[in-house]
């Protein structure tokens, strides 16, 4: 919500200017210059993006308008969860876990945790991770070498929207350049015609320049970093996971495990040591 609020500032600021200084709005509003900057910008996406990293981005431009994807209790509740089950495995071995990991949906644990379920990477990324050490096939030191791995590959994975997106921003300057000249070259036609249709003409070239600048960076490059600022806390969400796992599994008790997750959260939503163990300890005991 906030890029769309920094979006309004934007605009409203370089329009409210070019009013002040007795612009007119109406002549910005040439839709030839505008259906050839965002249709070349949109051309530009499409055609140099896989189809996975376009879907990506489309779910990273949702997030970076929307709400902000990972607050506080989103990192809360996956402590919670992940300590529910550790506790359940501490009392019943690793076995007594099994169903819960193999079946999220219908876990009584995770359906107290529905953002968690809702998303799809994280349950698969729990299952790959505990799957090794239901089955016995993993030492602890191979599960954080491994998880490790996998968070690169998250952090890789993230790393396609940006660079498609980063060579559109950088790209739309150009396009307006591109827009400018076929404007000219239209105004070409005009020369014989009168003043105030040649200084319309021109106007509307130059406003495919200022387009392409404006879309560029006060559209684009905010939207990249507010991107670039989901994408750590994203991280930062998955190595809760991983340090919980991974104290776990050499052996420490349920408690201490989360405490490793708490650790891992972003500083601004990181909760007090103390709180967050009293937080968990008030949770009902694991059938």
């Amino acid at each position: 919500m906030l890029l769309l609020a920094g979006w309004g500032i934007v605009f409203g600021s370089v329009l409210g200017g070019f009013i002040y200084n007795g612009g007119h709005l109406e002549s910005l509003l040439h839709p030839g210059e505008w259906f050839i900057i965002i249709g070349v910008g949109v051309g530009y996406l499409v055609g140099g993006s896989p189809t996975s990293v376009l879907k990506a981005v489309v779910e990273k431009v949702k997030q970076a308008t929307g709400a902000p994807p990972y607050p506080q209790q989103r990192y809360l509740d996956l402590s919670k969860g992940l300590y529910e089950l550790f506790m359940i495995a501490r009392e019943q071995g690793v076995v007594g876990i099994e169903e819960h990991v193999l079946n999220p949906a219908s876990s009584p644990i995770f359906s107290k945790y529905p953002a968690f379920l809702a998303d799809h990477h994280a349950i698969a990324f729990l299952q790959d991770a505990l799957r090794p050490l239901i089955e016995g096939r993993m030492k602890p030191e191979q599960l954080r070498v491994s998880l490790f791995e996998e968070i690169e590959k998250i952090k890789h994975h993230q790393l396609g929207p940006l660079i498609i997106l980063n060579k559109v921003a950088d790209a739309l300057p150009g396009v307006g350049i591109v827009a400018a000249v076929l404007g000219i070259v239209v105004t070409m036609g005009f020369l014989s015609g009168e003043k105030a249709v040649i200084g319309e003409k021109v106007a509307s070239a130059l406003v495919g320049t200022f387009l392409g600048l404006l879309l560029s960076y006060g559209l684009m490059q905010p939207m990249i970093v507010k991107i670039e600022f989901i994408n750590e806390d994203e991280v930062a969400y998955y190595q809760v996971m991983c340090n919980m796992i991974v104290s776990y599994a050499n052996g420490s008790p349920p408690i201490m495990a989360a405490e490793a997750g708490r650790k891992s959260f972003p500083p601004d939503r990181q909760p007090v040591s103390e709180a967050f163990e009293t937080e968990l300890k008030a949770l009902k005991r694991p059938a």
